[in-house]
């Protein structure tokens, strides 16, 4: 494959996997592409893939692999992912190389969001966030009366948020300890009343989640 192929390829993933990823890419018995990151790969274009890394055990089973492995040169251990792939009619390997706490951090709830206020960005702590919402293509969260703008979407903070947080609607995500009441619409559709006074529609999709999550 051309090099300059490689290195679309790398670009784009680079929209994909987090930033501090390292990807590389071997064809044969040798590193054909780099594209350092945060994390450094500790390899180079040419050379050898070596029998216990990533890119040699996906090699040999044929399969995706997720390997935290200890890097004996430079002692820092790094969680690796392989991916086999065939590039111009040979057999090759993808390698997104990671840090070894990646897993961990990715489990572990956001503390905080950062958005944008006027011309500045904010961090915020999420304990102070009422609600998020998905508005004319981009992202909202309110705390202590201000609205930020967020680059994160709503589908991505889903996943990623205390428990405290409940999807409402596919527009919004509310942070139940700011919830005051909860009533009907006309329509008998659930509407939460939040402490702010913010007024927020419950949407049928979500109503069973919002009574068993709620308890009511």
């Amino acid at each position: 494959m051309e090099k300059s192929v490689l290195e679309q390829v790398g670009f784009i993933m680079g929209d994909w996997i987090p930033k501090e990823a390292s990807i590389a890419v071997a064809v044969g018995s040798s590193y054909v592409y780099c594209k350092a990151g945060v994390q450094d790969s500790y390899v180079k274009v040419g050379d050898e893939v070596a029998e216990g890394s990533v890119a040699g055990r996906t090699y040999k089973e044929e399969k995706r692999l997720e390997v935290l492995v200890g890097d004996e040169e430079s002692g820092i251990a790094y969680f690796g992912v392989g991916y086999p792939v065939h590039i111009s009619g040979q057999a090759g390997v993808l390698v997104v190389i990671l840090p070894s706490d990646f897993l961990q951090r990715q489990k572990q709830p956001l503390k905080f969001l950062t958005g944008k206020l006027e011309d500045t960005w904010r961090p915020v702590p999420v304990t102070n966030v009422s609600h998020i919402e998905s508005s004319q293509k981009k992202t909202w969260f309110y705390a202590e009366e201000e609205a930020y703008c967020s680059i994160h979407t709503l589908k991505s903070l889903k996943d990623q948020l205390p428990d405290t947080f409940l999807p409402i609607h596919r527009s919004y995500i509310v942070n139940i300890p700011f919830i005051q009441e909860i009533s009907r619409d006309f329509s008998s559709n659930l509407v939460l009343t939040l402490k702010d006074g913010a007024v927020l529609p419950v949407s049928q999709n979500y109503t069973a989640l919002v009574r068993e999550r709620l308890g009511f």
